[in-house]
Formats: structure tokens, C-alpha cells, sequence
């Protein structure tokens, strides 16, 4: 999908969630942003710097890209050494790796699995997995395409734990998901994209109110907005601000 016309400033810190239906462009603009695409015209700035003529690898230490599919990343004998590796590619202090792929392990509760092939993990912890592999090497920007997709509720609930725990470390986060739930509880802010272009920017209650903008990208409300909405409680995006709203209701 060639997307055009695309004007997008994305702030240090800031979690973004980037939706439409498939063949939107989301993709195809992410794949801009971490140097797999050049644009034919215009230009791609990281922290105020044109990537243009930058391989790769170095915009790689910037942008870190978790895949939708963690098989499609995963490729080594051991988690631990999966992790290692862009450590290892970045030329990192030995000492410093071990530090660093022990933390994030631990951070991802990934610990006990240090030894164990990646191909015998469950869904959930390769997700968990690719995840770690990438942040390892404490990217600057965070892209995240479909980090739910496929997971049971559990393994769901533990993935945006750890989404949340990131962006409160200031980590600027992107995320491509079709998953309501995961980003009325990460994101701060929503870009829906149709045929190649933006047709909304705005806070999450700004674009989830909008059911014009909703209906042309084929996307629903999440739950709890709707039941808000429809118990004429205010425009609440989570089910801790629908029930918050109704405590004070009745205080």
C-alpha cells in the first residue's frame, strides 16, 4: 500500500497507536520510520535527524521492530542467547551483556526459560521473547506490530503489563493492533489511517468518540466506552474509569 500526503510528528515518551483495516498503510508507514522503506518524497526525521542515507543497522539501534510473528525473529539455540544477540552485533562489553540480557530475562519473567530453545515456548512467552530480544539493546523508539495478536487472555493481560511497564520508562512506543483493549490501556494517543493517508489524529477519546472516522476505517469502540456511552456515564475508555465514574456517582 503507497501511502501519500502523510504529515506526523510523534513526541520522545509518546505511545501511539496506529490503526485501519488491512491494506491501510499502517504498515508500510512504520516500515518508514525504522529505515526498511525510504519514502519517494518528503523526508523521515529521528530525534530531529534525517535517516536518509543511514543503513539498516544503524537506524536499528535507534528503532527497535518487534514482528507480529515472533517465529519470523527468533532464530537461535537458547532464550539466552537469542537475547544476546543484538548485544553482541552492537559490539556491547561482554560483562555488560550478561548484566543486561539477566534483567531483561528477569524483567520479561523470562529467567527460567534462560536455557531452553525458543521453539518450545508457548505463544505468550515468544511474544515475550521477541520482545526482550529487541529491548535488550534499549532502543530509543519501540515499534510494535500486532504484540497480541494470537494470545490467549492470560498471555494478553502479562503482554500488556509489560507495554505498560515500558512506556512508564519514557520509551517512545508505536503500536500497530486491531486489539481495542490494548490500547485503551497503553495508548495516549490514536491515528487512524484509510487508503494510504490519516483521516484522524487526536486523543483517545477524541477518535473512539468520532464514530464517522470508526466506521470508515471498520473499527468498533472499545467495550467499555460503549457501555459508558450508553449508560450515559461519560465518555470512559477503560472499564477502571467506567467503574470510577460510577463510584462517584454514587458518592
Amino acid at each position: 500500500m503507497a501511502i501519500s500526503g502523510i504529515d506526523l510528528s510523534i513526541r520522545e515518551g509518546e505511545c501511539i497507536a496506529i490503526l485501519g483495516e488491512n491494506g491501510s498503510g499502517k504498515t508500510t508507514l512504520v516500515k518508514h520510520i525504522n529505515g526498511l522503506l525510504k519514502p519517494s518524497s518528503g523526508s523521515v526525521l529521528l530525534s530531529g535527524e534525517d535517516i536518509k542515507g543511514k543503513t539498516i543497522a544503524e537506524i536499528a539501534r535507534k528503532v527497535g521492530f518487534v514482528f507480529q510473528n515472533p517465529d519470523h525473529m527468533i532464530f537461535a539455540d537458547t532464550v539466552e542467547e537469542e537475547v544476546s544477540f543484538g548485544p553482541r552485533n552492537f559490539a556491547m562489553d561482554p560483562e555488560k551483556i550478561k548484566e543486561k540480557v539477566s534483567q531483561i530475562l528477569a524483567f520479561t519473567r523470562l529467567e527460567q526459560y534462560r536455557d531452553t530453545h525458543p521453539m518450545s515456548l508457548s505463544g505468550g512467552e515468544k511474544q515475550r521473547l521477541a520482545l526482550a530480544s529487541i529491548i535488550v539493546s534499549d532502543p530509543e523508539v519501540l515499534i510494535l506490530d500486532e504484540p497480541t495478536t494470537g494470545l490467549d487472555f492470560k498471555s494478553v493481560n502479562s503482554m500488556i503489563a509489560l507495554i505498560r511497564e515500558i512506556r512508564d520508562r519514557g520509551k517512545t512506543i508505536i503500536l500497530i493492533t486491531h486489539d481495542m483493549g490494548l490500547v485503551s490501556h497503553v495508548a495516549e494517543r490514536v491515528v487512524l489511517m484509510k487508503d494510504g493517508a490519516i483521516i484522524k489524529d487526536g486523543t483517545l477519546k477524541e477518535v473512539f468518540s468520532d464514530e464517522d472516522a470508526l466506521g470508515l476505517t471498520f473499527l468498533e469502540q472499545p467495550y467499555a466506552l460503549k457501555l459508558s456511552l450508553a449508560w450515559n456515564r461519560g465518555a470512559n475508555i477503560t472499564p477502571d474509569e467506567l467503574v470510577n465514574a460510577i463510584l462517584e456517582e454514587e458518592r
